[in-house]
């Protein structure tokens, strides 16, 4: 249900998209979001396949990333907990079950949670805060006085990312919010807001400038005019991360948030400058005037360690002149290549020579390891923090480096201090960390069962060796300090990538998830307890890391390409993945290094499976399953931009199922290329030939290229406006190999799509994922309507597979795993059940009980 206050701001009933492809690529205002909002009721509304529900298949044990926790302290087995992507869930039985009280909603993307226990109100505030590839926009703040039966919008939809809601400790109606703001574009709506309506109305208190938010608050609770709020300058694009700034600091305000003042001046003792990265804050409840911070400090660590002067580093090869390369040292050269796996290929002797015939420039090595990456120094990193005036003055905790955050302090920046102690202080990062000396020595807690990057945390304050733990691996509790700890992670919460599918009976869901490396496991999987007894999960682990596209060889079912961040891939086989054979292209000495994506593009031919493509700034091609690659020409992207984010890089590799050799390929900075040889000649398709033509949006990220099944001419292409703050949908088809496009989806509400599927029958219906869920059109693309029976009422669908044997159709989301449907079930026609072998064999075990 909108409420008054979205109607307030809903002027028509059907986006105006039809304009999309002459608009100018800008952030999304909050009004066209909105907008979106009633758009998405009219295509459910509309909706002829709604009687058909999608069945959720997990996988539960990974889970994904927690930002949130709130525990009762009456009775602290009921508690809520905030997934990034995944919703709001509450438990009542120490996390053995959780239910979803947040999915009715149009946004799933949370930031923070805040509870009222005394009137059991909850107020969220959505769009997480921790700025990561993933980390999606909210709407603004909800409030639920039901326990999330209903929700009331309160507003802000222009904040974005909220990193905090403060409630006043006695007055219900009053409360703050810090607000980050949008993501990759600034805005002036970012700050601290203030209501004293219970969330009827808001004011801004407190803002700083249009790349500066407040990203944490917190409260005296003796004296809630006292309040500190963390400010946060931080910009991010596609190529570039900005994590601090002079304008990040810590502000108190004396009047009940209604006015602020910066208290990290210069003399304070706490860092300022720009190498002020986020800020978190803990105030000691029973002694107010203590306040903790942990800070992530940019300042290039000092390199205290001993330099063994017999090796050499890169920069020592770094601006070199033929002279001066020659006077190099043999055998050293030969110990800095062996120490990057290059010796053997390449030796110091031939490399001499080379550049002393000018056949290699005297720069070569430095040239061939060097990439453009801001993050490769080594900062400070984690600093805490303490104040015993209220902020007044600060001093460090510890004299030794906390080694905590390593480059991406971004990521975590939270403090707590336990409420009867103000000698013990909890640190979420990479690892999970306490002191029990006022924050002089940490010790590490999360050991076995725990999963790294922790970004929540809750001390109970009745015994606080009892904690709780959010992090990328979902929620662990513990009661001894971390000597040992639990996992709560019932709910089906995963954040896929990519997915695949095998032709196995039954046959097998791939794909790669958010830290959580790459799995497969059964399409028929059903929930069940069985497998606790039998000691083998469903799921199965293929490789760590974040888990990112996979390949499956289909005539046997068991070779896998696949791998982590950045095109570190493999081919292996999933049942033995040790060892396994690496299929990541490698340049050659006097080439500059290539540029991989995130989330780098595989494909295997359909036509021959021992062709495999791989995408870098150029397309790569094997023959022979990956043990030899070649380079299909030059860069297919515009090239190299300064920055410290891996960009002008392959998004999207595309064959026609029609033809061998016409090749597409899609890239981050905009590019669609067409190939029609073979990959021996490509062909900028992203803009008309014929000027009258539609254009495709200039610089938006391809995320996806489909070559049609039904007419080799035809091609689909999305563009994916997200790391803009463009939240259109851009949606295209091509009759001619790409020479003109039209627009598809003019119906579609404002998300970012991520996919777009030909259905394997009929080749009018078409499939496409976005932000928020699951759009399908029966007229190609003229117009949507939604299927989102059995699913969230909003979900970011990352990637879609077609299983044709079976006829169903697998959504991979990105916050609540795998979901499974049969294609193209008639109205009234009863859906086979099939029983899945866990299922038999737990109802096989209570028989034998009974």
């Amino acid at each position: 249900m909108i409420s008054k206050l979205h109607k307030a701001l809903l002027t028509c009933s059907v986006v105006a998209v039809s304009l999309l492809s002459k608009a100018q690529v800008r952030p999304t205002p909050a009004a066209e979001r909105l907008k979106g909002l009633e758009q998405r009721q009219l295509l459910e509304q509309r909706s002829t396949l709604n009687h058909n529900a999608f069945r959720n298949i997990g996988p539960t044990v990974m889970s994904g990333r927690v930002v949130d926790v709130e525990v009762n302290e009456q009775d602290p087995t009921e508690f809520y907990v905030a997934y990034a992507t995944g919703g709001l869930w509450h438990s009542t039985n120490n996390g053995q079950s959780l239910t979803p009280i947040f999915d009715s909603l149009d946004v799933m993307t949370i930031g923070d949670i805040a509870v009222d226990w005394k009137t059991r109100t909850l107020w969220v505030g959505t769009g997480e805060v921790n700025s990561s590839r993933s980390t999606y926009a909210g709407l603004g703040v909800y409030k639920s006085t039901n326990n999330g039966k209903q929700w009331q919008y309160l507003g802000l939809p222009e904040s974005h990312h909220i990193g905090k809601i403060q409630l006043h400790p006695t007055d219900p109606n009053t409360a703050w919010v810090a607000a980050m703001g949008h993501l990759y574009s600034p805005n002036k709506e970012r700050g601290v807001y203030k209501t004293t309506d219970g969330g009827k109305t808001w004011k801004q208190t407190l803002y700083v400038d249009d790349n500066t938010g407040v990203v944490e608050l917190d409260i005296n609770p003796k004296n809630p005019n006292e309040l500190y709020a963390a400010a946060w300058y931080r910009t991010r694009r596609a190529w570039a991360f900005e994590p601090a700034g002079a304008t990040s600091g810590i502000y108190k305000s004396t009047d009940g948030g209604n006015t602020w003042s910066l208290i990290t001046k210069a003399g304070s003792g706490f860092p300022i400058g720009n190498v002020v990265g986020r800020i978190g804050l803990a105030v000691y409840p029973k002694n107010p005037q203590v306040v903790y911070a942990v800070v992530d400090n940019q300042q290039p660590r000092p390199d205290t360690a001993k330099r063994d002067t017999g090796k050499y580093v890169l920069n020592d090869f770094k601006g070199l002149n033929a002279v001066q390369f020659a006077a190099l040292n043999t055998a050293r050269m030969d110990t800095f290549l062996k120490q990057y796996r290059l010796l053997g290929r390449y030796n110091g002797a031939q490399i001499k020579a080379d550049v002393a015939s000018g056949k290699l420039k005297p720069t070569v090595l430095y040239d061939y390891l060097y990439v453009n990456d801001g993050f490769q120094g080594a900062p400070a990193g984690a600093e805490v923090y303490r104040s015993d005036d209220g902020g007044r003055s600060w001093r460090k905790t510890h004299s030794k480096h906390l080694n905590m955050f390593s480059t991406y302090g971004y990521y975590f920046g939270k403090i707590y201090v336990s409420p009867s102690n103000d000698q013990k202080v909890v640190i979420p990062a990479y690892t999970m960390e306490y002191s029990e000396d006022g924050g002089k020595t940490f010790k590490r807690m999360d050991k076995a069962n725990v999963h790294a990057d922790h970004h929540a945390a809750w001390i109970n304050p009745k015994r606080d060796s009892h904690m709780f733990s959010g992090n990328d691996g979902g929620l662990n509790i513990t009661y001894d300090n971390g000597k040992s700890w639990f996992k709560a992670n019932t709910p089906p919460l995963g954040q896929f990538y990519a997915i695949t599918v095998d032709n196995a009976k039954p046959y097998n869901v791939y794909g790669g998830l958010q830290d959580n490396g790459v799995w497969w496991g059964p399409s028929t999987y059903a929930f069940g307890t069985g497998w606790h007894q039998g000691g083998s999960y469903p799921y199965k682990s293929i490789v760590g890391g974040d888990g990112m596209q996979v390949q499956v060889d289909t005539t046997d079912n068991n070779t896998v390409y696949t791998g982590s961040q950045f095109g570190s891939y493999s081919r292996l086989h999933k049942l033995y993945p040790r060892p396994a054979k690496s299929v990541k292209p490698l340049h050659q000495l006097g080439e500059l290094p290539m540029r991989f994506n995130w989330q780098t593009p595989i494909l295997l031919s359909s036509h021959n499976p021992q062709v495999f493509y791989i995408g870098s700034n150029k397309l790569y091609r094997s023959f022979n399953r990956g043990d030899s690659l070649q380079a299909l020409g030059g860069d297919l992207t515009n090239g190299s931009k300064e920055g410290n984010v891996p960009y002008a890089t392959l998004t999207t590799i595309a064959e026609s199922p029609l033809r061998f050799g016409l090749l597409y390929t899609g890239s981050d900075d905009g590019l669609i290329h067409v190939s029609k040889d073979g990959g021996y000649s490509w062909t900028n398709i992203s803009k008309p030939v014929d000027k009258k033509a539609t254009a495709l949006p200039h610089g938006l990220w391809v995320s996806r290229v489909t070559a049609s099944q039904y007419k080799e001419p035809r091609v689909y292409a999305t563009l994916n406006g997200y790391r803009n703050d463009d939240f259109r949908p851009y949606l295209y088809v091509s009759e001619d190999y790409g020479a003109t496009w039209k627009q598809l989806g003019q119906d579609l509400p404002a998300e970012p799509i991520n996919v777009v599927r030909e259905d394997p029958t009929d080749e009018n219906t078409l499939y496409v994922g976005t932000d928020g869920g699951l759009y399908v059109s029966k007229d190609r693309g003229q117009s949507f309507m939604m299927w989102n029976a059995g699913l969230p009422k909003s979900i970011p669908v990352h990637d879609i597979a077609i299983q044709k044997r079976e006829n169903e159709i697998v959504l991979g989301t990105h916050g609540r795993s795998l979901y499974v449907a049969k294609l193209n079930v008639p109205v009234g026609q009863k859906k086979e059940e099939k029983k899945t072998e866990e299922a038999e064999d737990e109802e096989a075990r209570e028989e034998e009980i009974d």
